[in-house]
Parts: C-alpha cells; structure tokens; sequence
C-alpha cells in the first residue's frame, strides 16, 4: 500500500522517498556521485540548471537522480558526454528512436573497432611472446628488436612490421 502525504513524502513499503527539491549534497549522496561532477554536468548540459534559494542554494528535483543514473549507465557503455547530451536532448523533447539508434550503432561500430584493434595487439603480443626464450641477457632479444624496429639480430626473429603483416592476415 503506498501512502501520499501533503508534506511531500512518500511511504512505499520501508522506503521514504521525498517529492521535495533536494539540495546538490543530498542529490549528490543519493545518486553516489561527487558534488563536483554535478556541477560540471551542469555546466555541461547534462543536467538542467537547478532553481535556487534565496541564499543561492541549489535545488534539485528527485528526478535528477534518475538523470545521474542514466548518464552513469551511458558513460560505462562508452557513450562520450556530447553523446549523452545529444541522447538526454532527445529523451527530454521526444526524439525519434531511429536518431537514438544511429548514435548507438556509431557507438557499437565504435566498440567493435576498438576489440579489433585489441585482437590485433593481442595476436603481435603473442607472437612476441612466443619468440622470445625469457632467458639470458637482453641483447638480441626479438621483443626489444620488434620493439625497436630493428632488423631481428637471429635468424628466428621478426620484425615489427612484419608481425603487424602477419597479425592483419
């Protein structure tokens, strides 16, 4: 059962939920970030500008909460701020979905570059791995000559370019 009293607080169940303006330590707390990024969201655009007291406090709406989670939710899927905004702007005015969905197709083409280019790293990486024996002193050594550029001192070794070749293929 939930219960609305006048006084702007909300019973429902075992939490008290205030419908009051909040101020930006209280915002700040609830949505577990700093008060500065609050502030620099602000400036940003991200959040819309706070009503103020008298004193010049800042007053926020619950809701802002809500708006924190969402832009801490895009930031971990990789979303940059100016993407946020562009996302939030849409949310606020009721933008069409296909323009959400083509920001998260960019950003998934985005990802998807990033994990190649991972996969490439990681294939250069191994292969260097492999030819070196980990053992004996650092002259000769196929990672520090690939590193370097080198022409590969030993008959085994391969160059850098020559991996990123046979890494591409």
């Amino acid at each position: 059962m939930t219960l609305d009293y006048s006084l702007g607080f909300k019973i429902d169940g075992m939490t008290i939920q205030t419908k009051k303006p909040l101020t930006i330590g209280r915002i700040a707390k609830r949505a577990d970030v700093g008060i500065d990024t609050i502030r620099f969201y602000e400036r940003r655009g991200l959040l819309p500008e706070p009503r103020r007291t008298d004193a010049g406090y800042r007053l926020y709406p619950p809701t802002t909460i809500t708006r924190l989670h969402f832009i801490r939710r895009a930031k971990d899927l990789g979303f940059s701020l100016d993407e946020i905004v562009t996302l939030l702007a849409l949310q606020d005015r009721g933008g069409p979905k296909a323009d959400v969905k083509a920001i998260t197709h960019r950003k998934l083409e985005q990802v998807e570059a990033k994990i190649a280019d991972l996969e490439r790293m990681r294939d250069v990486l191994r292969k260097l791995d492999r030819d070196c024996s980990g053992t004996g002193d650092v002259g000769g050594c196929p990672i520090i000559e690939a590193l370097s550029d080198q022409p590969p001192a030993r008959a085994t070794g391969t160059s850098l370019a020559e991996i990123h070749q046979e890494a591409a293929s």
